[in-house]
């Protein structure tokens, strides 16, 4: 493990789906000596996509950590999916993660899954640089990316390299290198090496016009970040390159600017570069602010941890993945130090847990003969001996304890029943629906006792299936699938007053409650479900029986709605007065109250269906756009807006999840399989009539 926490990076390589993110990886582990041959995701031969449906679809789904070095840096990069069905895994490395390589393609540019990717980032306020890849593709267009990544994200790019040619070797003009505007020349990737021998050559002439115009907007912003700099401009004095660097490297920490590279990952051109600049300009974890977090059970409380090894210990979990030999608990270390055979307490389950091995990660595995004794503040590891956190919880010293905010994740929006063909069976698939639930955040998994079925949640249909080919394939599970259904929403369409009453003989005891609750709906339906507790100092209501009417409202709230069980979500419940008698009541009586209140309330308040809207972005050649949008239409879709780039249009629309089963299939049929789609969680909005009437309650 390094000892020299400013030489450590922990970076995540994140980008829209095929932007070539796992190339731009294997192609890092390669250069950088961790390994021999250049692995490739057409062939199912990396290392980060090591699970079978990754090799067989040729796409990432499951985050990996590989750990190599670069110079005098110790690199723990993730390499993590780009599908939305997957974002989980990307919110849970950003989330640990100092710093961040964005990869767009040079052809398609910023696209749907590039805005979620940027937006996460800026959540948790991670400094990235940018690496716009495939500048060797047919259509490649480096300045229109640079145009897009402004505007569309937010971002302020600031290239320090631009291509020399673009397009593939067959094109009159080919991207064969780049221009390094930091030092002001030429950079050549010998084929034959695979990007290993790099070349520096004095900048061509037919290129010098262009290249000092690209200088002098690189060092506009310089000025902008420096005042050292700036000085020196007007004293009309060269500005050294690593005054340059120091400025980019302190606007890219501020998250000012991202500064950005380029190449062709699948060559090797430009990645050499790429990891100089994840040395120079991305954060390590001690240039990083201090952890806050809570005390435990103290929420008013605020703490925080250095990244320091003198510091109490504290690190958080944001993966676990089942093992036979004991689960795989990845941890990333805030403070402190973490060593082997010690134990640790976990504040958000308040329990002790024992750290019997340490491991360094390689891919999905422990690394081979990667067992190690003790884990510095700033680093990421493997642990092998916890049994009661999750995913999101904080690991921390047990004499000095702190509790760090927890990772949120989006809720599932599609369902499946599914039901093992044998009972024999049943207890089986219950054990690995909870492996795979604590692997998956966003999966969720519950059975239902009458039927004898489990109900399968996840973030779309490719999740799903996934979870069905695992089920199948990696557990030999016989079991029936039935088809997905939409994670409604249950809401209310107006206030409502009610009086909820317990008059009843229990036993001996007669019991008597009388509890007044109103309800209205929220201004944003999408908010959770609020309830307060509005009785009058005054009231004869006291005490254990105040608390047990407002926790029994809390419980059925959270129980769901009155239409068919779905979540409820977009309104307040008010406790505002009642009744209780000196001798007949008591906590049990305001309880029985407080259910007959909610189900009143929720009955006079109209309750109604709210169905989860997707954003959609599909781009697609000018000529098929009529055809898609007149299906987005027979949809129910609504278009939000459209962007023309060259001979390609990029359509925004808002349509309903229940109509866009098989989307995907479907734009590529009428598009000839020239059109792209993906799509993301909107929101909610009031579901058609017909839905509502298909349930009853």
């Amino acid at each position: 493990m390094p000892s020299d926490i400013a030489n450590l990076r922990n970076i995540g390589i994140i980008a829209h789906i095929d932007a070539g993110k796992t190339t731009v990886t294997e192609r890092m582990l390669y250069l950088s000596g961790a390994k021999h041959r250049v692995g490739r995701v057409d062939h199912g031969t990396t290392d980060t996509d090591d699970d079978p449906e990754e090799q067989e679809r040729g796409i990432t789904i499951f985050s990996a950590c590989v750990k190599f070095h670069w110079g005098d840096y110790n690199i723990n990069l993730l390499d993590t999916p780009g599908h939305v069905d997957f974002t989980a895994e990307v919110e849970r490395c950003l989330r640990v993660l100092d710093g961040a390589v964005v990869v767009f393609s040079a052809r398609e540019g910023v696209e749907a899954q590039s805005e979620t990717v940027w937006r996460q980032a800026d959540r948790y306020d991670v400094p990235r640089i940018v690496f716009i890849n495939k500048l060797d593709r047919e259509g490649a267009n480096f300045e229109k990316v640079l145009q897009q990544i402004g505007p569309r994200l937010n971002g302020k790019p600031i290239p320090i390299q631009i291509p020399v040619g673009l397009g593939p070797a067959h094109t009159s003009d080919p991207f064969r290198g780049v221009i390094d505007l930091i030092e002001m020349k030429m950079l050549e990737f010998d084929p034959e090496s695979e990007g290993k021998k790099v070349s520096t050559v004095e900048i061509p002439e037919d290129q010098m016009d262009d290249a000092t115009i690209w200088r002098e907007q690189l060092l506009e912003s310089v000025y902008e970040l420096s005042e050292e700099a700036m000085q020196l401009a007007m004293e009309e004095k060269p500005v050294p390159p690593e005054m340059i660097r120091a400025a980019l490297r302190q606007g890219c920490l501020t998250r000012q600017i991202q500064p950005l590279v380029c190449g062709s990952a699948l060559h090797g051109m430009g990645v050499q570069p790429l990891l100089d600049a994840v040395g120079n300009y991305l954060p390590s974890p001690a240039d990083r602010p201090p952890v806050k977090g809570i005390i435990p059970n103290k929420p008013d409380s605020e703490i925080e941890r250095a990244p320091s090894e003198k510091e109490p210990f504290c690190g958080l979990v944001f993966k676990i993945l089942p093992a036979k030999t004991g689960d795989n608990y990845w941890i990333r270390i805030y403070s402190g130090q973490l060593k082997q055979n010690s134990r640790v307490h976990v504040p958000n389950r308040d329990k002790k847990e024992n750290i019997a091995q340490l491991w360094q990660i390689h891919a999905s595995k422990k690394e081979r003969d990667g067992q190690i004794d003790q884990v510095n503040a700033g680093d990421i590891c493997c642990v092998i001996g916890p049994r009661w956190a999750i995913t999101g919880d904080t690991v921390c010293d047990t004499r000095d304890q702190i509790e760090l905010p927890s990772i949120k994740f989006a809720e599932a929006v599609l369902s499946m029943a599914i039901e093992p063909e044998n009972t024999s069976d049943r207890k089986k698939l219950n054990e690995v629906l909870e492996m795979l639930k604590r692997q998956d955040p966003t999966f969720h998994a519950v059975e239902n006792e009458e039927t004898g079925q489990n109900l399968i949640s996840g973030m779309g249909e490719l999740h799903l299936e996934v979870i069905q080919h695992r089920l199948t394939r990696d557990f030999g599970m016989k079991v029936k699938f039935y088809k997905p259904r939409v994670n409604y929403r249950e809401t209310i369409s107006k206030p409502a007053s009610v009086t909820g009453q317990c008059n009843r003989q229990m036993g001996a005891q007669q019991m008597f409650a009388r509890l007044d609750v109103s309800v209205e709906p929220l201004e944003n339906p999408a908010s959770p479900v609020q309830v307060f507790d509005r009785i009058p100092p005054d009231s004869t209501i006291v005490g254990e029986m105040r608390t047990a009417a407002v926790d029994e409202l809390r419980e059925r709230a959270a129980g769901g709605g009155l239409i068919a069980g779905f979540p409820l979500m977009g309104l307040r419940l008010n406790v505002t007065g009642g009744e209780a008698h000196e001798e007949n009541s008591d906590p049990v009586a305001f309880r029985i109250a407080a259910g007959d209140a909610f189900t009143q309330a929720i009955e006079a308040a109209q309750p109604t269906l709210l169905e989860p809207i997707m954003r959609m972005e599909i781009t697609t050649p000018e000529e098929y756009m009529g055809d898609i949008v007149g299906d987005l239409q027979q949809r129910r879709g609504v278009i939000g807006k459209t962007d023309v780039y060259g001979d390609l249009t990029t359509i925004v629309a808002y349509a309903p999840l229940k109509e866009l089963f098989g989307y995907s299939s479907a734009v590529r049929s009428l598009s000839q399989g020239r059109a792209s789609s993906s799509m993301e969680p909107h929101g909610y909005q009031a579901a058609p009539k017909e839905d509502l009437e298909s349930f009853s309650y």
